[in-house]
């Protein structure tokens, strides 16, 4: 079985009956997959990138019920200890795993983004949240200019929001 299907799988039992949460993090895999396929990554950053996408708002849960509150701030500190306790009990290789936290860890950050999988999870999640949160066409436009960097996220968001910008 592909090590991003178990991870899906094990995400879906973590969120389940979670509907919402669970159709966002399948979203945001599917374009950080499309992406990073577009954009050539090699099959290790690739998995990595995946299993980040899949897992990157995991510290949503467990923020919620320790502060009221599902902010970025608080998702990128509980989201790498639940990210670890989940991928370890799957045996993702350590190496992975640890790349994944530190996504986890920063993919409510946009400055200094200098890698590709960090730069390619923080398109593929605005893709998903610039719909689900209804943003206007000004905000779209903006966060075309000062986050999207690949080509490939450029054209989706041009193309997913083409009737919008």
């Amino acid at each position: 079985m592909n090590r991003s299907s178990e991870v899906l799988a094990a995400m879906v039992r973590y969120y389940a009956g979670d509907t919402k949460r669970i159709n966002h993090f399948v979203k945001v895999y599917g374009y950080a997959k499309a992406i990073g396929e577009l954009e050539g990554l090699d099959e290790r950053t690739l998995k990595t990138l995946e299993i980040a996408a899949l897992t990157h708002d995991i510290g949503i849960k467990i923020s919620e019920q320790k502060y009221g509150s599902a902010s970025g701030h608080n998702q990128q500190i509980e989201g790498p200890p639940e990210a670890k306790k989940l991928l370890g009990e799957l045996g993702i290789d350590p190496e992975i795993m640890d790349r994944c936290c530190w996504l986890i860890a920063h993919h409510h950050t946009y400055g200094n983004i200098d890698t590709m999988d960090h730069q390619i999870l923080v398109e593929a999640d605005f893709l998903v949240n610039a719909y689900e949160e209804k943003m206007m066409s000004s905000a779209i436009e903006s966060a075309r200019k000062k986050i999207f960097r690949t080509k490939s996220g450029k054209m989706l968001l041009d193309e997913v929001f083409k009737e919008s910008m």
